[in-house]
């Protein structure tokens, strides 16, 4: 998988494929890898451009979920905008259901693991939103703060 911030997180911790992985990071340090996952700079760019400000409460995924998906228009963004929502589901998830922690599959992947074991795939509900408006990011949110 492709996250286009961890380039950067790589030259910070050891090099680009040697030093440490994400998915052991996740461990010790699991406050920065959730503020990396976090910056989710595209999709915060292209809501701002639209008037919305993403406050990483669930009313900001309501809010996404009824934005025009102009980003539909150009099949380069498109994928990076639904890694981005997916990242933000993700965010908005971890700060706000109690027991909802980042884990990072060995292989750099990033789920929300919820307090039941439950793992949601956050980036995939991203990507299927961006490219299909469904499920909706609020939709989600609420099976996750439900569980």
């Amino acid at each position: 998988m492709n996250i286009p911030f961890l380039d950067n997180w790589r030259k910070r911790h050891g090099g680009e494929r040697g030093g440490q992985s994400l998915a052991s990071a996740v461990g010790g340090d699991p406050d920065g890898v959730a503020e990396l996952l976090a910056e989710c700079e595209l999709l915060r760019v292209r809501a701002g451009q639209q008037g919305l400000e993403l406050d990483d409460t669930p009313t900001s995924l309501e809010a996404l979920d009824q934005l025009p998906p102009r980003w539909r228009e150009d099949p380069e963004e498109l994928p990076w905008v639904g890694n981005d929502a997916g990242l933000y589901l993700g965010t908005v998830i971890v700060r706000t259901v109690r027991g909802a922690s980042w884990h990072v599959w060995p292989g750099g992947h990033p789920v929300v693991r919820l307090a039941s074991g439950r793992e949601i795939n956050v980036v995939e509900a991203g990507l299927d939103w961006a490219a299909h408006g469904s499920p909706e990011l609020s939709q989600v949110y609420a099976e996750a703060a439900e569980a």
